[in-house]
């Protein structure tokens, strides 16, 4: 196979946390292997004449949390002249984020493996997908009805509430029966009735970590990343706090991948991760899914390599 052309379209690789930063473990692995890299920022996206084109560094990484990368100079080039383009913009889930998907389809059309495939980027909320999948998911509601959301609190006693658009555990909250906050919290998260948000039973298990299942075309690592929340938080993300632990999977997170798993490889997502606390399913996650570097530090598994083997698997069968 001749040299490989990777594109990465990312948040400002300046502001990155190196040592917790997926997407940099992922450009190692690629530079390891010989790979010509492309930097692109979606700001410098377009398309002229509907040829997806993009603004773009060539671009080194090194493993150091003090000089991480080095970029070429600016210049303008074809999306579909990469041989593969990684999509690791980090959420919200909005409308550039979904104009980019289509910049990105048509590099499809024109030759380029996306990881992870648009349409599939457009079609999948991380949130809502779940939906797909009910016999793995605690009690779920998803709906613009405040009326809606008191009831299934009564129903349920207590639960969590989030937007459909969100990252990080930004405004996620954790609502009881007995809660006066609540019907604040139900007409902030819904504007009054007009915005969709998720309501899930509450899972005790949180406080023992919320799982991060990582699957590169539709299987999982051997080791899951649990993210235990600290003592005066409700919410298992590493931005909010929780600190990581590294826990080998059981039957219930194996049998739930095999359900996931593969409708993701048939839907063209090569890399995802799944959200499990205690036996439920609670997201999946397919824009810019964390954990590699945790995983890979404290368990020795390179998901990042696995990741790599695929993609190179996938460029052989397309020539």
């Amino acid at each position: 196979m001749s040299k490989i052309r990777l594109g990465v379209i990312m948040d400002p690789i300046s502001q990155i946390t190196p040592k917790k930063d997926s997407t940099l473990a992922m450009l190692l692995e690629a530079q390891a292997r010989g790979y010509d890299i492309q930097y692109f920022e979606q700001a410098n996206l377009c398309l002229t004449d509907g040829e997806p084109r993009g603004l773009g560094h060539s671009l080194s990484v090194t493993d150091d949390s003090t000089h991480w990368y080095e970029l070429g100079e600016l210049t303008d080039q074809h999306l579909g002249d990469c041989d593969v383009i990684l999509m690791r913009k980090d959420p919200p889930f909005d409308t550039e984020y979904i104009y980019t998907t289509y910049i990105l389809e048509r590099a499809q059309l024109a030759g380029t493996l996306i990881v992870n495939q648009p349409n599939s980027l457009r079609d999948m909320n991380e949130k809502m997908f779940t939906a797909w999948f009910p016999e793995c998911c605690p009690p779920t509601l998803i709906t613009r009805s405040m009326a809606q959301l008191r009831k299934f609190m009564h129903q349920h006693e207590k639960i969590v509430v989030k937007p459909l658009d969100g990252m990080g555990g930004k405004s996620i909250f954790v609502v009881d029966h007995s809660d006066n906050n609540a019907n604040v919290i139900f007409e902030t998260l819904t504007d009054y009735d007009k915005k969709f948000s998720m309501a899930q039973k509450y899972i005790p298990e949180i406080v023992t970590g919320d799982k991060r299942i990582l699957l590169v075309n539709g299987r999982p690592a051997p080791y899951a990343l649990a993210r235990i929340p600290p003592p005066d938080d409700n919410r298992g993300n590493l931005v909010a706090g929780a600190q990581p632990e590294v826990r080998e999977l059981t039957e219930r997170d194996r049998w739930i991948c095999e359900r996931v798993g593969p409708v993701l490889r048939e839907r063209g997502v090569l890399f995802a991760g799944l959200d499990v606390i205690g036996d439920y399913l609670t997201e999946i996650n397919v824009t810019s899914p964390t954990g590699i570097r945790e995983i890979a530090t404290q368990a020795g598994i390179n998901v990042s390599q696995q990741l790599m083997d695929t993609v190179e698997e996938r460029l052989r069968e397309k020539t």
